[in-house]
């Protein structure tokens, strides 16, 4: 997994960390936040790293089992919080399924992010695929 690490001063002033990889697995990607948080200074609590570990566990899990793949999975934070973006190259949006409780077909997935999230969008990307950006409150 090819991953780099930016820092880059805002035109307020404000510093801003970065991290891009493109994850091919769950474990990837959680290795990647783990990285990603343990470089932050405050360090966001706990349950901030436990939230961000199955958000983003879930976002790329649902991608390559959908879409087949993670285009790039890139991590943000500033002092408000830490802000996650996955691409990957399916068009075709999220949809709210009843949740199949014998375990065969899943649907917990994408009820759990948008509750994990402050905020969460779909947007389509310049190659087709889409873009979601979800946000997690330091």
């Amino acid at each position: 997994m090819n991953d780099r690490m930016l820092m880059t001063l805002s035109p307020s002033g404000e510093t801003r960390t970065d991290y891009v990889c493109r994850p091919e697995r769950a474990a990837d990607a959680r290795d990647a936040v783990s990285s990603f948080v343990a470089r932050l200074h405050p360090k966001p609590a706990a349950h901030v790293v436990q939230n961000l570990l199955l958000l983003v566990s879930e976002l790329v899990t649902n991608a390559v089992r959908h879409a087949g793949a993670v285009s790039a999975l890139w991590l943000t934070a500033d002092r408000t919080g830490v802000h996650v973006r996955v691409t990957d190259p399916s068009p075709a949006h999220p949809q709210d399924r009843t949740p199949d409780l014998t375990g065969r077909t899943g649907g917990f997935g994408w009820p759990m992010v948008q509750r994990l999230a402050q905020e969460v969008t779909v947007r389509e990307s310049a190659d087709g695929g889409k873009i979601i950006l979800a946000t997690v409150l330091r």
